[in-house]
């Protein structure tokens, strides 16, 4: 009896070795692409979640495997391979549908739809009815039906190429030994052919190697793309950033200071400085609809455009409407607002105007003001017009020029950072400096989103004391 039982669990052993690879392989690849945690590694998760049903499939039909298990399970053997049996396609499928292209991925959704609805029949047959192999030859057709197919486009390779995200000759030599197997295992009752159970896990083995290169080879591809993409945001970034001023204007009778801090790489806030001479300077701040790429590109056309304007820096109505123009006739899909101060610190007089853009702020005598002189944003119309606020200027006036990046971060309760807390900000610390205001301001933005949120949008301020 001894040497029987030995002699039965001899002739388990290869397929328990290749059951617990197998088994091993899966939950590998599952474990990798988890930790990794980005969409394109959903190729490498069905891949594993394929071979580690597939192996455990094997040590569920191996006594020798399944007897550690406890004894009250013992009699549910069928009933677990019957279910990994219906089950397997699906993973199957959607690795495929990660490969496929065209017409071939639309026929593969019909199957992968067809596989649902085999794997649930078939379940709930043997759970229900207790009868697991109930769906068994529909199973086999369905089986059929999907890899004769697949091992035709593979192995074609005009047909890989038109049909496949990753024509590979390995892919096809593991797709075609596997299909041949699993075409002869299903057909073998159907034409009475002779029985040869260790074919399919070796054909599988195969395939399984096949498919975990093809799947790293599309992953790493996908890793080197998206290193090469952050490259170019560094490099975007450095061209963006050179747009910017590289040094505060020194102008008579004021302090100055900004910030700018884009929420990616690349941002679509855009400032600028015109100094005229030591007693006049024009500001202006624009914010592009929109993030990223985009509109960084449009903020940068301001700063051409700008250069077609800088001749009437002292009308602040002629500067928007000579931005609007430019912009409106490049059928641009992202509007942009902007505000736009002229200052003259020698008549102590300040012009003001605004497209669409969050007020200037004045601080004056203990009081914040909000000045508004809006027009439309830029894109909308070809020649709105953009009214004028005259201002004094007074020693001790403090104004602020920003983006809505620096009211709209929301906390944890979803309230605005807003104007009051702003005012609350500016009031607490009037008298720092203007950088020290702005790193302050920045900070409290910082310390009202959540810790573990994201900054929500690009940011711009200036902050300009008067004398």
């Amino acid at each position: 009896m001894e040497d029987q039982a030995l002699g039965i669990i001899r002739g388990q052993v290869g397929a328990i070795i290749l059951g617990s690879v197998f088994l091993f392989i899966g939950v590998a690849a599952c474990a990798l692409a988890a930790v990794r945690g980005r969409g394109g590694v959903r190729l490498l998760a069905w891949q594993g979640i394929f071979s580690a049903l597939y192996g455990a499939r094997i040590l569920a039909q191996s006594p020798a495997a399944f007897s550690i298990l406890p004894r009250s399970t013992w009699a549910d053997r069928d009933y677990v391979v019957a279910t990994i049996t219906y089950v397997i396609l699906i993973p199957a499928v959607l690795f495929w549908l990660e490969l496929s292209l065209g017409i071939g991925r639309r026929l593969l959704q019909v199957t992968l739809l067809a596989a649902l609805v085999n794997a649930i029949g078939g379940v709930s047959l043997a759970v229900i009815s207790r009868s697991p192999w109930a769906f068994l030859n529909y199973n086999k057709v369905l089986v059929t039906c999907c890899f004769l197919p697949l091992a035709v486009v593979v192995a074609v390779p005009s047909l890989a190429k038109r049909f496949l995200a990753v024509p590979s000759r390995i892919l096809a030599i593991g797709t075609l030994v596997l299909a041949g197997a699993v075409l002869y295992n299903n057909l073998q009752d159907f034409l009475h052919l002779p029985s040869h159970s260790s074919f399919e896990p070796i054909a599988f083995a195969a395939f399984i190697l096949s498919l975990g290169y093809v799947a790293a080879e599309k992953v790493f591809a996908d890793e080197r793309r998206l290193i090469s993409i952050e490259n170019e945001l560094a490099i975007a970034r450095e061209i963006q950033s050179s747009i910017l001023p590289s040094s505060i204007p020194k102008v008579n009778n004021l302090r100055i200071a900004a910030a700018y801090h884009p929420m990616t790489a690349v941002a679509g806030d855009f400032y600028e400085f015109i100094p005229v001479d030591q007693n006049r300077v024009a500001f202006l701040v624009a914010d592009v609809t929109g993030h990223g790429v985009p509109a960084a590109l449009i903020a940068s056309m301001i700063k051409v455009a700008m250069q077609s304007v800088v001749s009437c820096a002292h009308d602040p109505r002629e500067v928007l409407r000579g931005l609007n123009r430019i912009l409106f006739r490049q059928n641009l899909d992202q509007l942009v607002s902007a505000a736009y101060l002229w200052l003259d610190t020698e008549n102590r007089k300040a012009l003001y105007s605004a497209a669409g853009h969050p007020p200037l702020l004045r601080w004056r005598e203990g009081k914040l003001e909000r000045i508004e002189s809006n027009g439309l944003l830029f894109g909308v119309i070809p020649d709105p017009d953009y009214p004028v606020r005259g201002l004094s200027i007074y020693p001790g006036d403090r104004f602020l020029l920003y983006t809505d990046g620096v009211i709209e971060p929301e906390n944890a309760s979803g309230e605005s950072f807003g104007d009051c807390k702003l005012e609350e900000v500016v009031r607490t610390h009037q008298s720092c400096s203007p950088s020290e205001l702005s790193d302050q301001l920045l900070s409290e933005i910082r310390l009202w989103q959540p810790a573990s949120l994201a900054q929500q949008d690009d940011i711009t301020l200036i902050v300009i004391d008067a004398v």
